[in-house]
């Protein structure tokens, strides 16, 4: 079988960026192991991020160390097993956190994240998946006047540097806008550029069905075939076929250095890993957006199929034993916070967030391998800027000029 691109990882990130070869004259084939969209992809909080200009560093005040030292808090939490093998990886991300360095990042990656609603606004509404959108943006709610204030000057540096509107809400204005949270909660900041998500898994699949009508084609395989052949590339399907393809496109996500370690790259890549589960709302309660327990470190979101609480990192190894200890801590706190009722889900879905210490992704060519490129390590904003960076390939791929500079995301800044 030839084709002229082979995407494998048919995450939200993969989808788009076969999505966009297709839209651009490509004939692609879109590999993965399992169904697409049910890994990472499906278990996120459902936020394209359009304020998500800084990301998430590694804490740095004092307080937060010694917290998360004790290994007992909802926002973080690590197995001591991984920290032998995470420390290098620690140590990066801890230095390129520094308020300097965080700072001279976020103006960089604040190139990719102004793209993003737009760049989605633009596929969902040629996948006829705009009813999955909501523009209604997400709350940070706050316990005490001290992280208030400091939230909103937060906020208030943010809108004059880059342009993110807000609004500061009073006890009152939080009420109105959620009228079934905690009443002693003293306020909040309503990020309002955000679009939301509903139902991530839907809105994957919902592009997956636009790359099949414009004639892409999917296929289960491993990604772990993928040979160099000649000047192009090849992978074995799962009913044995071979695929072959002048270009190659990883998009592997938390996966994406099993790959990459056997073609000979050193990539300083981890995993943050998190947790979710689904609950029936009590009574006549309703959720209106979605909230961050910004003290406590967990996440509300109103999913199609419940209200979704996610947690913080959690700090092992991708495919160690589950540990869901966050999110016994976050339920009963969440209980307090908005009325949650019965569980839906069976047991607590688990993911891997993949993620670099200078908290860009990789996207871009493969610095030792002609016609490969490289397109992970997204972290927390995986599906925020799974449309700009299917773009962003597309475009280097077929040679065009590329809407955002790609230079501070390429590989070969780990070279």
């Amino acid at each position: 079988m030839r084709t002229d691109a082979i995407v494998v990882g048919a995450g939200i990130v993969g989808i788009s960026v076969a999505l966009h070869l297709q839209k651009a004259g490509r004939s692609v084939l879109l590999v993965d192991r399992g169904e697409p969209g049910r890994e990472t992809s499906y278990g996120n909080a459902g936020l394209i991020q359009r304020e998500g200009v800084y990301p998430y560093g590694f804490p740095h005040d004092f307080g937060a160390l010694i917290r998360y030292a004790m290994n007992n808090t909802i926002d973080a939490h690590y197995h001591w097993s991984a920290i032998p093998k995470l420390a290098p990886f620690l140590w990066s991300y801890w230095l390129h956190s520094r308020a300097s360095q965080h700072e001279a990042i976020a103006h960089k990656y604040a190139t990719l994240i102004e793209h993003s609603v737009s760049e989605h606004d633009a596929l969902a509404q040629e996948a006829g998946a705009t009813e999955l959108l909501r523009r209604k943006g997400w709350l940070k709610v706050f316990r005490s006047e001290g992280e208030q204030a400091a939230r909103l000057a937060e906020a208030a540096r943010w809108n004059r540097d880059f342009g993110l509107n807000y609004r500061a809400l009073d006890a009152a204005a939080l009420r109105a806008e959620e009228p079934h949270l905690d009443t002693s909660l003293i306020g909040g900041l309503h990020w309002t550029d955000p679009v939301t998500v509903i139902d991530p898994l839907g809105l994957s699949r919902a592009y997956l069905a636009l790359f099949e009508r414009l004639g892409g084609r999917s296929a289960r395989g491993d990604a772990g075939t993928l040979r160099q052949d000649g000047e192009g590339w090849s992978v074995t399907l799962a009913d044995g076929t071979v695929a072959q393809a002048r270009d190659a496109v990883v998009a592997l996500g938390p996966w994406a250095d099993v790959l990459t370690n056997r073609l000979g790259y050193r990539l300083p890549l981890a995993v943050k890993r998190g947790y979710h589960m689904h609950y029936k709302p009590l009574g006549n309660a309703v959720l209106n957006h979605p909230v961050l327990d910004t003290e406590r470190g967990y996440f509300l979101a109103p999913m199609k199929q419940g209200i979704r609480l996610t947690t913080g990192a959690e700090f092992a190894a991708r495919d160690a034993r589950r540990t869901p200890v966050q999110l016994a801590r976050a339920e009963p706190i969440a209980k307090t916070l908005f009325p949650l009722g019965e569980r839906i889900d069976a047991e607590p879905w688990l993911g891997a967030r993949p993620c670099t210490p200078d908290m860009m992704p990789i996207i871009g060519p493969a610095p030792k391998h002609r016609n490969l490129w490289f397109s992970f390590g997204h972290a927390h904003h995986g599906l925020t800027l799974a449309a700009v960076t299917g773009r962003m390939i597309a475009e280097m791929v077929t040679g065009r000029p590329v809407f955002v500079d790609p230079t501070p995301f390429a590989p070969s800044r780990f070279a």
